[in-house]
C-alpha cells in the first residue's frame, strides 16, 4: 500500500473519528474541539488531491476564525453539559438507524460509481487544481449564488448569536423595558 493510501485512510478515519465526537459529547466545548481535529484532517485531504491553498485557506478560515467564533459564542452563553432526557425523543432513536442505513447505502452506490466509472472522466492536469486562479474563476462565476447563499446564512447566525448573548446578558429590549417598568414600581412605591 502506498503512503498516499496510508495517509488517505488515516486523514478518512480522524476526520469521521471527529465528527462523531462533535455529535456524541455532551461537553459544547470539547465538541468543539473535536471539530478542529475534523478540520485538520480535512486539510491533509486537501493537500493529498494537490490543492495546497484551499487546505491552508480551510485551517486559517475554518479552524482559526470560525472556531473561535464558535468558542467565543459557547463561552458567552454559558453552554452547559447537555442532559439526556430518557424517553421524550425514543422514536428518533429508530429514525435515525433508518436514516444511518440509507446514508451508508448511498455512500456505497456512490462510491461504486465513482470508483468503476473513473474512465469516463476527462483528464485534468494536477497544476490546474486548487490554485488561486482556478478558485478564484469557479467561486465567483459559477458558485457565486450558494457563496453568497453561505454569507447570508453566516450573517444571520452571528445576528442570532448577539440577539441570545444580549437576552441572557439582560441587554435586549424585552429585559430592558422589564428594567423600567420595575424601577417605575419601585418609584410609585417610594411615594
Amino acid at each position: 500500500m502506498a503512503l498516499e493510501s496510508i495517509l488517505f485512510w488515516l486523514f478518512a478515519m480522524l476526520a469521521v473519528g471527529g465528527g462523531v465526537g462533535v455529535v456524541v459529547h455532551p461537553n459544547p466545548v470539547k465538541s468543539a474541539l473535536f471539530l478542529v481535529v475534523t478540520f485538520f484532517a480535512l486539510a491533509g485531504e486537501y493537500v493529498l488531491l494537490m490543492a495546497h491553498f484551499v487546505a491552508i485557506v480551510h485551517i486559517a478560515v475554518y479552524a482559526g476564525a470560525i472556531m473561535v467564533l464558535f468558542l467565543f459564542v459557547i463561552m458567552l452563553l454559558n453552554v452547559q453539559e447537555e442532559s439526556r432526557l430518557a424517553g421524550v425523543w425514543g422514536f428518533m432513536r429508530y429514525f435515525s438507524v433508518v436514516l444511518f442505513v440509507a446514508l451508508f447505502v448511498q455512500l456505497g452506490y456512490f462510491g461504486y460509481q465513482g470508483f468503476f466509472g473513473a474512465e469516463n472522466v476527462p483528464l485534468v492536469r494536477e497544476t490546474e487544481i486548487g490554485t488561486v486562479e482556478q478558485i478564484g474563476t469557479a467561486l465567483f462565476s459559477q458558485y457565486v449564488l450558494p457563496f453568497e447563499i453561505a454569507s447570508i446564512l453566516l450573517l444571520t447566525a452571528m445576528i442570532g448569536a448577539l440577539y441570545l448573548s444580549k437576552q441572557k446578558l439582560g441587554l435586549g429590549e424585552p429585559a430592558r423595558a422589564a428594567r423600567v417598568k420595575e424601577a417605575l414600581h419601585e418609584k410609585e412605591e417610594a411615594h
